[in-house]
């Protein structure tokens, strides 16, 4: 396998290394470009069928796609990094590549994106309907609601689609989860926080795997962090490959982290609540205020094991078995911001009339539909 590449930058530098998303070129890292080959030389690929590679001959891994990568690159010692499908190369490479991977950039990615099963059902409709089919589902994944980015919606247009649905397929068959503690070069994690492919549970568990990794949490971004919010990513990207990095590890300590903490209290409450709640703190509440940040929503929500729609069913369930109405019509409102539909809130409900008793889940009833209705007039 040949990938299509180019190397910028001046002569001499250190090398990194950028792969694309599925359904991109290696031009989705041209925002970065320039402040990136100030000291960096930077290799950029083309993902088989995109761009100017050629079209997949037979179907491959993301072990193959790492090989045909570790072929462009001739220093010794190089840095890193991709976006999406471009990120999953770049962490099996960083495993196989142990002593050459100086430093690592995993920007919107996962070591497993989910299911095999969509990735195998997107993979027949590209070859049923070409890669066209799916550039409004796409946009609307790439993108928040309202950011134009037509200029990257237009390179699917000339994707090969047998190509396209090779590398669904190959994503579909990836789990890198078990092998992420190989990693030993300094990491950074990039997510988008309003992500829907690769969502932030996803970013926490490369955080949290790989020793030492660092997480920046992108706000107002969705897949295409770098192309959406540039400025945020690209320091992000300097600091870090400069050696200026220093956020606290994304592994946890005992106590928890106020800044990691206070960052995912936003996300999931939302930035007018916590500012609310911050405005409201006393020299008589500020102790307490900072235990909540570091305990429950660093040392708690930021662990691993569950996602955030699980921790979401789980809390609403208790919310509702202590009676705490007022917790939880705040925590319907963080439910749907963490993924859940409506009708899955209903479902919670319903299951809590068994276990915590009928009147309970009829006031729990009560106090979400009014949430719900506040919700639907403020317009959200």
């Amino acid at each position: 396998m040949k990938l299509h590449h180019r190397v910028d930058g001046p002569a001499g530098a250190p090398l990194l290394v950028l792969g694309p998303s599925l359904g991109t070129t290696m031009e989705i890292w041209q925002p970065q470009l320039p402040a990136l080959t100030d000291s960096w030389q930077v290799l950029r690929y083309d993902l088989p069928g995109h761009g100017g590679s050629a079209p997949a001959a037979s179907g491959f891994t993301i072990d193959d796609l790492a090989r045909a990568v570790l072929d462009l690159v001739q220093p010794e010692h190089f840095a890193v990094g991709g976006i999406s499908l471009g990120g999953a190369i770049a962490t099996t490479i960083a495993t196989r590549a142990r002593r050459r991977v100086r430093k690592v950039v995993l920007c919107c990615t996962s070591a497993k994106f989910g299911e095999p099963g969509p990735w195998l059902g997107r993979a027949a409709l590209v070859r049923g309907k070409g890669v066209a089919a799916l550039a409004p589902t796409l946009k609307a994944r790439w993108f928040t609601p309202g950011f134009d980015g037509q200029w990257v919606v237009d390179m699917l247009a000339e994707v090969d689609a047998k190509s396209y649905a090779a590398c669904c397929e190959a994503i579909a068959a990836f789990d890198l989860t078990r092998k992420l503690g190989e990693i030993t070069a300094p990491t950074l994690v990039i997510a988008g926080s309003e992500d829907p492919a690769t969502p932030l549970d996803q970013a926490l568990t490369l955080a949290n795997n790989i020793p030492g990794a660092t997480l920046t949490v992108v706000p107002k971004a969705s897949h295409l962090a770098n192309v959406e919010r540039p400025d945020v990513v690209t320091a992000a990207l300097i600091g870090h490959l400069m050696g200026e990095h220093r956020e606290a590890p994304a592994l946890k300590r005992p106590g928890g982290s106020r800044e990691a903490g206070m960052r995912t209290r936003r996300e999931v409450l939302g930035d007018a609540h916590v500012d609310r709640a911050i405005a409201a703190t006393t020299d008589f509440t500020s102790d307490f205020q900072d235990f909540i940040t570091r305990y429950a929503w660093d040392e708690i929500w930021n662990r691993p094991g569950l996602d955030r729609r699980t921790r979401s069913c789980v809390t609403l369930t208790a919310l509702v078995a202590r009676g705490q109405l007022e917790e939880l019509a705040m925590h319907v409102r963080a439910a749907l911001r963490n993924g859940l539909t409506r009708d899955e809130i209903k479902e919670v409900l319903l299951q809590t009339a068994v276990y915590c008793g009928v009147p309970a889940a009829n006031a729990a009833f009560a106090v979400a539909r009014r949430t719900l209705a506040d919700i639907d007039a403020e317009g959200l």
